[in-house]
Parts: structure tokens; C-alpha cells; sequence
């Protein structure tokens, strides 16, 4: 029985293109259906359980108040992050502190112009659009794509958090896609990530090892401009008030003031399991440093496609932080893309269809199952999809695969596409 079990999740025969596709439809109908009609339920932005839609958001939001009205360095400060947002919400959305660096509250600022129910549509219209124009270049040409972007659970963990995953991955993927072709806007891309440098540690080791000059340099020179600019915006005390506020962060991860099965990295999974906090920094630490070397292998492989290394980057950006999100994981849609077009192009391998099913519905369902019944599927699912993309680009000769792999190339692949 479990023989049959397991050859069946190694083949996945089941998982044809027909089922995929009607999955797809069954899954983006559920997912958009409930939110219209959690929206629908709400009154006056205040969904069925009192809290505000969007309730992340909040804290992007307070931030840009407070900065407006001229205390910058108050966006830091718990206890008037949190009165702004009793403000402007007019409920008690409970406490989202803001412990971003301060390049962030650049971006946040237009925002705090509008009232906060005005502003978190826009948000998620811009960085959404942002975010569907990038992962659409790593997917197959064809009719599927928008699809199979809207069917991504992690587009709805995002649209409803009103979180910033769109803004990183477009940021992330769009970096990636362009680091062959256009290396010095994609280090200004790149460079951006230093308003969420947890999401980007594997970046410079892609542009290291890689030998990406022009892409570091630009990447180093965007950061440094973000840094300096928000110093002359907002004073240099608004990086003595991020430092400050670092104990929360830390708090947040070492006393579970967030429940860890909300979370998804190796970190939570092991404090999700009681362990002690020196135990699972170690557990996160050994995935870290496993993927970093992987990470370099790849990089400096010869034989393997651009697309490829870029794919194993982002995979391995999700490993490597212990402060990690279901609604982070709408980079996962970098490696799932490649991974998914190469097995369009050569025949998947054995796992492969499994792993990318898995992987797809993760941020659906992390959450779910960690809470109720205390299994932490996140990481292992993680793990899994970087070591089929690490198979995968040592296998594949970089001369049959075209650069950051663009499939719109490939007209017999955009009609499998099309199919599946």
C-alpha cells in the first residue's frame, strides 16, 4: 500500500494536464469567490470578525501618519504605531508593529495621504499589477499564465494581509529575469530589497559567485541611495528608532509572541515542536548554510541555464530567513515558474509533479495545518522545491536552455502551455 503510495506521488500520472487545469479553475473560483464574499460580509471595511480588511496594511499605513506628521521615528514606537491605527480604523485591530528599515517608510509614504481605507486598494492594485507583470515573464506564452498567477494561494494570503509580498517578489523576480540582459537595472531592482533584506539574502551570492560586477554595483549603489535618502527625509534618528525596535523582532521569534505555526520556516517549525530557541536557530542556521553552498555550486556551474541559477536564488532566498510568512511565499511562484517550464520543455522527472503541486498550494494550506494539528509541512515542502530545481539546472546543459528562460521562445511550448 505505501509502495503503491509513493510510486504514485514519484510518477503522478494522475496529474495530467486536463486535472491541472481544472484545479487551477477550481481553486482561483474558491479563492476569489471567498473573498468577494468575505468583503461582501464586511461593514464599512470591518470584516465578520471586527478586525479591518487588509489588517497588515495598517501598520504601512500608520507609519506613513506618523511620518507626515512629522515624527518619522515614531513609526517604531509601538504604542504610537498602534493609537494611529485605533485612529484611523476606528476599531482594535490589535497590535501590527512596523519593523521595517526605514527605506521602506519612503515607500510607504504617499499612502499615509489617504485615509486607510482608500489606500489599501490602491496598494494592492499597484503592487499586484507589479507583481503579475513579473512572474508573467517567467511562465510558458499562453493562455494559462493569468490563471495560473490567480489560482496562486499566495496571491490571496497577500490581498488579503494587505502585505508587501507582491512589492518583494516583483522586486525579486524582476531582478532575476533581467540580470543577463539588462544587469544594471536589475541591480537597482535588486538593491531595492533592502526595504525586506530577510527575503534577500541570497542575492548577494548570486552576484558574488556569479561574478555579476555591474549588477553588484548597481544593487550596492540603489541601497545606499534608499539608506541615505531616508536619513535626509526623515533624520538620522529614524535608523537609531529601527535599531531600537530590533528587540521586538527578536522577541516575536525567541518568546512565540507570534504563534510559530502562522509561520513558515524551518525556525518556527522546530519552536512549533516546543523546541528551545538555540535548537531551532541552529536547525535554521544548518538550512541556511546548506543552501548557500548549493546556492554557489549552482552559480558556478558552466552547464547550468541562467534561468536556472536565478530560479535556485529565489528558492533558496526562502530558506535561508527563520522570520518568514505565508504571505512571503508569493516568491515561490520564481522557482515554481522555472521549474514547471523545464519540465514543459524536457518531460518532468520523477517527483517533480508532486513537489510543484505541493509548492503551489503551500501557502493555502501551511497555516491550516500547523495551527490545528501541529505539523509543519512549510519548510519540508521548501526544501523539497529547491532540491528539484537544484536537479534540474546541474542536469540541464545551459546551451539547451534559453537565458533566464524565457518560454514565450519556444512556440511548441507555448501550446503545451496552453494545454496544461
Amino acid at each position: 500500500m505505501i509502495s503503491r503510495l509513493l510510486i504514485a506521488l514519484r510518477d503522478a500520472e494522475w496529474f495530467d494536464r486536463s486535472r491541472a487545469r481544472a484545479y487551477r479553475i477550481l481553486l482561483a473560483l474558491v479563492l476569489f469567490g471567498g473573498a468577494i464574499g468575505w468583503v461582501l460580509l464586511s461593514r464599512h471595511g470591518i470584516d465578520p470578525t471586527g478586525k479591518p480588511l487588509g489588517t497588515d496594511f495598517l501598520a504601512f499605513w500608520s507609519a506613513a501618519r506618523l511620518a507626515l506628521a512629522g515624527t518619522p521615528e515614531a513609526a517604531w514606537n509601538l504604542a504610537r504605531t498602534v493609537a494611529t491605527e485605533r485612529a484611523g480604523v476606528s476599531v482594535d485591530p490589535g497590535v501590527a508593529p512596523f519593523l521595517y528599515p526605514p527605506p521602506f517608510l519612503l515607500v510607504c509614504l504617499p499612502f499615509g495621504l489617504l485615509s486607510y481605507f482608500a489606500a489599501l486598494p490602491i496598494w494592492l492594485a499597484l503592487t499586484g499589477t507589479f507583481y503579475v507583470a513579473t512572474i508573467r515573464r517567467w511562465l510558458p506564452a499562453g493562455g494559462s499564465a493569468l490563471l495560473t498567477i490567480a489560482a496562486f494561494p499566495a496571491v490571496l494570503a497577500n490581498l488579503g494581509h494587505g502585505q508587501n509580498g507582491f512589492l518583494i517578489a516583483g522586486l525579486l523576480g524582476g531582478g532575476l529575469w533581467l540580470l543577463e540582459r539588462r544587469p544594471s537595472v536589475a541591480g537597482l531592482l535588486l538593491g531595492v530589497l533592502v526595504i525586506k533584506p530577510q527575503l534577500a539574502l541570497a542575492v548577494p551570492i548570486l552576484l558574488v559567485a556569479g561574478g555579476h560586477r555591474r549588477a553588484l554595483l548597481a544593487a550596492l549603489g540603489s541601497a545606499a541611495v534608499l539608506c541615505a535618502a531616508a536619513a535626509l527625509c526623515f533624520g538620522i534618528r529614524v535608523w537609531q528608532a529601527f535599531l531600537d525596535a530590533a528587540p521586538l523582532g527578536r522577541a516575536i521569534l525567541d518568546q512565540s509572541l507570534v504563534e510559530p505555526g502562522k509561520m513558515v520556516s524551518t525556525f518556527a517549525a522546530l519552536r512549533l515542536f516546543q523546541a528551545p530557541s538555540a535548537l531551532a536557530y541552529s536547525a535554521q542556521m544548518l538550512v541556511a548554510v546548506t543552501a548557500t553552498l548549493v546556492l554557489i555550486r549552482v552559480v558556478r556551474a558552466r552547464s547550468v541555464p541562467a534561468g536556472g541559477k536565478a530560479a535556485f536564488t529565489a528558492a533558496a532566498s526562502l530558506l535561508m530567513s527563520p522570520y518568514l510568512f505565508d504571505y512571503d511565499l508569493a516568491a515561490a511562484a520564481i522557482p515554481l515558474a522555472w521549474l514547471f517550464s523545464e519540465g514543459l520543455r524536457r518531460g518532468f522527472q520523477p517527483w517533480e509533479k508532486s513537489v510543484l503541486a505541493a509548492a503551489y498550494v503551500l501557502p493555502l494550506v501551511a497555516r491550516p495545518i500547523a495551527l490545528t494539528i501541529g505539523i509543519p509541512i512549510a519548510p519540508v515542502v521548501l526544501i523539497a522545491l529547491a532540491v528539484m530545481v537544484a536537479r534540474a539546472v546541474l542536469r540541464v546543459p545551459a546551451a539547451l536552455a534559453p537565458v533566464a528562460r524565457e518560454p514565450r521562445a519556444s512556440a511548441n511550448e507555448a501550446r503545451q502551455a496552453r494545454a496544461f
